[in-house]
């Protein structure tokens, strides 16, 4: 396995989960296309991945994920419809989704997990380093921690992965990382992953969130990696693997380079979970300009009333 520094220009979407924390709304709608103000929450992670560069998208999807492939192709009746009307603000939002990037779609088949989702990525990718975007996490526009990430893997090569602190009562929750200090605040070298770990055990309270730019050694690493969790292929433990493997043969210089996390600070919106999912969208609708007064001061006067 070699170390690639290649110009990254693929992103990778997993959206073949089932949702079912959101049934019934899921039953005949995908979990990706559930609205976050008045966009589907997979057009978040899209455009967020076209703001740090990639211009190239292959989404990972399954059964009944039919609606995605139509929201990010063209409508001609519903444009023809639009303007037709003269409602070219309409009409340039529609457009806007089947104009964002080269979209590509493959079918996860078996659901065996993250880890065997982004290996249907590898015939796509090929040798090149690649992000991987989970579509529960959004990721406010204001605070770009993708293009940090792509920095520091074009600046160090091997991998990257997304870290957050979290209260350590939680951390059981999530994967966690040990790590050691590099030159930059906000930049960390990962020596090794655990995944949803006892918080009398686990090695810091930095919890791997939903963004990672990985070196294409991870696809040998994801073929040979035994079911874990779930019986499910863990993308996590690919990564401690690679991460496991570059401290080894360090000198040789053979593996797949280093894993880093980069410490995100932003503004990160869950909707993967009900609760969230609803905050989210009160968030997002207060700071938007068409929306946000009147509906802040709406909501102001319902918090009075409520309390």
């Amino acid at each position: 396995m070699t170390q690639s520094h290649s110009r990254i220009s693929k992103a990778v979407i997993p959206a073949a989960g089932l949702g079912t924390r959101f049934l019934p709304a899921t039953k005949a709608t995908p979990k990706e296309m559930l609205p976050v103000v008045d966009k589907p929450a997979i057009q978040y992670v899209v455009e967020e991945a076209v703001s740090a560069g990639l211009s190239d998208v292959l989404m990972i999807t399954g059964r009944n994920k039919r609606p995605l492939e139509d929201h990010f192709d063209r409508n001609y009746e519903l444009e023809e419809a639009l303007s037709r009307k003269g409602d070219a603000g309409r009409l340039a939002r529609v457009q806007e989704s089947s104009d964002l990037a080269t979209m590509h779609y493959v079918r996860q088949g078996d659901p065996r997990g993250l880890g065997h989702a982004v290996l249907c990525a590898e015939p796509h990718v090929g040798d090149q380093p690649f992000a991987v975007l989970l579509g529960d996490d959004l990721i406010d526009p204001r605070d770009p921690l993708l293009s940090r990430m792509i920095e520091i893997q074009e600046r160090e090569g091997g991998s990257v992965v997304a870290l957050m602190e979290v209260d350590p009562a939680q951390i059981h929750m999530y994967g966690c990382a040990a790590v050691k200090p590099t030159g930059d605040s906000d930049v960390v070298k990962i020596t090794d992953l655990v995944e949803k770990p006892d918080p009398a055990e686990a090695p810091s309270n930095l919890a791997i969130i939903g963004r990672y730019v990985l070196d294409p050694a991870i696809f040998g690493i994801l073929r040979e990696t035994e079911p874990g969790r779930g019986g499910e292929i863990q993308l996590t433990d690919g990564i401690q693997k690679l991460a496991e493997a570059e401290q080894s043969v360090e000198e040789a210089g053979r593996s797949g380079g280093p894993v880093h996390g980069v410490i995100f600070k932003g503004r990160r919106y869950d909707t993967g979970d009900r609760g969230d999912y609803l905050r989210a969208i009160v968030r997002l609708a207060c700071e938007r300009e068409d929306l946000g007064p009147e509906f802040r001061d709406w909501l102001r006067s319902f918090v009075t009333e409520e309390m």
